[in-house]
Order: structure tokens, then C-alpha cells, then sequence
């Protein structure tokens, strides 16, 4: 998906959420003229049981790179849709670990160079309802009000349109980061 070598690339998708002080996720299923990610043709779906030995490694520090599981979406629509693929990717922001993503997502990789872009990307501001638009969607989703999810979906998009210019695998000669996993 990096590369591009798969028939699909994150070039040009959106960053969708920005959770300040925790994470941002990118690179969401999706239509390509909505900034999402058209996953590779013959990509396999991840069935619903996960090894536990794909855990081993922890959300520990900021520039933590994972994937989310679909089973773990608050949309049932992506959550049991067959034909969904997991391609979207989140990175910690710090400045602390994030334990709450441990055992739900799989964590693949770490930034080894520009924290600094992902530190400028966490500071970007994001749409964030008052506290009684929280309580009243809180209560739609109760009982049923299928409003209450739409209304969630633009909860902590950033305000500032935030997307991948390019992506590729980088060559890095001396890592600021030891190269192992978090």
C-alpha cells in the first residue's frame, strides 16, 4: 500500500480522525474521490479470530503504527460487511503510551524519522461537540435513533483537510529511533 506495487497506494487518502494527545488513524476503505483507500483486488480478508502472539506488542510511545481491526468499528455497516479490508493505520501522537489500543489493534511499526510531522498533525484542531450535544446523542443512539451515528462521524475530524502527498518506502542511513518495535 506504500509502494504502490499492490494496484492501490494511501497517496492522496485523508487523515479522518485526529485524537489529540493519543492518535490519528488514515488510509479508511473506501472511494478514492472522498480521499479513502480502494484496497488491492486480491487483498485477503482478516478472519474474526486474531492470534494472540499478534498483540505481543504495545501502543508504548508517540509514532506507534498499527492496525485497526474491523471487528473493533463503531460502523456495524464496515464491521460485518464481508467485503471490508483492513487497510486503515493509526500513529500514536504521545505524549504517552495508549494503552486502550492494546489488544485491539496490531501494531506493525514505528516512525524512525519526522515525529515532528506527526506531532504537527496531532496539533491540528478537530471538531469537538459540547457536552450536551454529547448527552443528547448519547441518548438518540438509545433508543435506537439511527441519526445518533451519523452525528458521531464527524466527532474529531480535524478542522483543516490533512492528507497523504506521497508515501513510499524510506531508506533511512542513521535512525534517530533504535530500528526494533516499540
Amino acid at each position: 500500500m506504500c509502494t504502490g506495487s499492490s494496484g492501490s497506494t494511501y497517496k492522496g487518502t485523508l487523515v479522518q480522525k485526529i485524537f489529540p494527545g493519543q492518535f490519528f488513524m488514515a488510509g479508511r476503505q473506501g472511494r478514492r474521490d472522498k480521499g479513502e483507500v480502494k484496497p488491492p483486488l486480491k487483498l485477503i480478508r482478516n478472519t474474526e479470530s486474531i492470534e494472540s502472539k499478534a498483540f505481543l506488542l504495545e501502543h508504548s510511545r508517540a509514532g506507534v503504527v498499527s492496525l485497526p481491526l474491523s471487528e473493533n468499528d463503531d460502523d456495524d455497516d464496515l464491521k460485518l460487511n464481508p467485503n471490508y479490508h483492513n487497510v486503515e493505520f493509526l500513529i500514536t501522537t504521545g505524549p504517552g503510551p495508549c494503552p486502550q489500543l492494546d489488544s485491539k489493534n496490531i501494531v506493525f511499526g514505528t516512525v524512525l524519522e519526522g515525529l515532528d510531522i506527526v506531532t504537527t498533525i496531532a496539533a491540528i484542531p478537530t471538531y469537538k461537540p459540547s457536552e450536551n450535544i454529547r448527552q443528547y446523542n448519547d441518548f438518540a443512539e438509545l433508543i435506537g435513533d439511527g441519526r445518533a451515528k451519523t452525528a458521531r462521524a464527524i466527532w474529531n475530524k480535524p478542522l483543516k483537510t490533512v492528507y497523504i502527498s506521497d508515501c513510499g518506502e524510506l531508506k533511512v542511513a542513521k535512525p534517530t529511533l533504535s530500528p526494533s518495535l516499540p
